[in-house]
This record gives C-alpha cells, structure tokens and sequence, in this order.
C-alpha cells in the first residue's frame, strides 16, 4: 500500500474555484489520500459545497470549519489540517489552484528514490490564461540546482524572500508531517501574506529538501489575491518588514548561529528603513570594487 498522503485545502469565499479545484484532486492517478476541507469563515456557497463533497466521498473527503465559523486566517487553518491528518504526508492545495493527475503520483516517487528527503517541492504554472486567453502562462522552477537533494540551511540565503531564487508555491510542496511536527507549524500571527514562508523558513534550517523540474501544479493568478492586493494598496512593504523583524527573532531563538542569515536579514531591513542611504553605500561599493586593491 502507498503511503497515505494527507491534502489540506483552507478556503474563504472560493465559490468560484472550490470545486475546479477538488475536482483535480479526484481526478489523481494516486489513489491513496483524504483530502481535509478547511473552512476559514466563508459566507458564499463554498461552505455547502465543501459539504455536499464531503458527503459524497465521507471516506476520503472530510468538511471542518471554525467555532462559530470564525475566520481566523491561512495559517490557523492549515495547522488545523495538520492535526487532523492522517497521512504520513502533508500536501497543501488553496481552494482556487488546481493539480494535474499526475501530481500525487509524482510527489510519491520522488519521496520513494529519495528516502532521505523531508520536503519534495516542484515548479508551478503561473496560471494566467484562465481569465484571458490571450495571456501566457508561465512555468516557475524553483530557484537552485534541479533534481537534487539540498541539505539543511543551503536554501534559505538563496530563495525569497532573502534571495533571489523563486520560492516554492504553497500548492508545489509535499512535507513529511513529522518533519512539521519537529520543527515547527505555520506562526498564526500571520493571517494571510508570509503565511507560508513562516514554514518554509523553519524546513530550510532544519530539513532536506528535493527540488524537482516537474510541474504538476496549477496556481491561479487572480488580481484580488492577498499578494496583487497588497502591492495595489501599498503595503507589501510594511508586511515584508514585519516578516523580517519575525525571522531576525526567530533565528535568535534557535540553539545554532546562523551569522549570514542575520547579516542577510539586517541589510534588506536597512534598506527599507534608510533607502536613501541604502543606495549610496551601495555606489561606493560598486565604485570601490573597480578600483583593486
């Protein structure tokens, strides 16, 4: 029997999207999963949906939602899912991407010709087309070397948000759940923006993670989502700062130093406080490194 993988879905008001997107899940060549519907306060037809699904497939789609039907944000919600699965595997699927049929199947061999691995994560389709059809999507990787293991810490300097390589999408990544339960869930201060990247921070320092060229995985570009919304009403600045000050913490908490992490941490933070300075020592180093000494 292959090993049971737990998916968990968090939606709020994904009326639209929510069946697109267990369908795609029903729709896996993988046969063994339970699919955990994670409602975060919607008010639409999403919840009676999620229902009637989990009604339909009670052995392998289960319906949980919040006391008094709170809203209390991706990351409570997504550690909700957590303690409810049962898998050996965690696999996460917002209520408006959609997977392949191949995705799961995938995701378990990669896991199986790398029994070392606590992370399997892949490239993602930047799924535009779907509101136009005369847009392009556009297939991510994940920055660093392709179809390897990567040991512990060597991803966090080059990834965002502290490097320049893409980051893995939350619809991309397969995680060991005792690997989540080792290291650490998502930090629930973080309601929406950086909610994964709390994870993902705490995966990097401590556990080895496969990055595969595959890409099964379907991430839908809407221009209402928290990332488009927060550049359009400008403060995506303000959270990105707030999510460093909570990694400069947080890595002061750990029994390890991690210097470059922190030297890293305090330059981006310099550079949002004091930009213009920012841009002028950058100069004199451009200008310095011209010149050998």
């Amino acid at each position: 029997m292959p090993p049971l993988i737990s998916i968990i879905t968090c939606f709020l008001n994904q009326e639209k999207f929510l069946e697109e997107s267990i369908r795609s899940v029903l729709r896996q060549n993988y046969a063994n999963w339970q699919l955990i519907l994670i409602n975060d306060g919607s008010t639409d037809s999403s919840t009676a949906m999620a229902r009637e699904y989990a009604e339909q497939y009670p052995e392998k789609i289960h319906y949980h939602e919040h006391d008094g039907r709170k809203n209390k944000g991706a990351s409570a919600s997504r550690n909700i899912g957590i303690s409810l699965a049962k898998g050996d595997f965690i696999a996460f699927l917002d209520g408006d991407d959609i997977w392949l049929p191949e995705y799961l199947q995938n995701q378990a061999l990669l896991f199986q010709k790398n029994p070392d691995a606590e992370m399997v994560c892949e490239a993602t389709l930047y799924w535009y087309s779907w509101k136009d059809q005369n847009t392009t999507d556009i297939i991510t990787p994940v920055g660093g070397p392709q179809n390897i293991l990567i040991p512990p810490y060597e991803l966090i300097l080059n990834l965002y948000p502290l490097g320049h390589g893409a980051a893995p999408c939350i619809c991309a990544m397969v995680v060991r759940k005792k690997t989540l339960m080792q290291y650490g869930l998502f930090d629930e201060s973080f309601r929406g923006m950086y909610d994964d990247q709390t994870l993902l921070i705490k995966i990097y320092l401590n556990a080895s993670v496969y990055l595969s060229s595959s890409c099964f995985n379907v991430y839908r570009q809407r221009p209402d989502s928290l990332v488009h919304t927060s550049h359009n009403i400008g403060d995506y600045v303000s959270i990105r700062v707030r999510f460093l000050k909570w990694l400069y913490e947080y890595i002061q908490q750990q029994p390890i130093l991690y210097p470059l992490v922190m030297k890293r941490v305090k330059t981006i933070l310099f550079s949002y406080q004091y930009p213009r300075v920012h841009k002028v020592l950058n100069r004199v180093k451009r200008l310095v490194s011209k010149f050998p000494v």
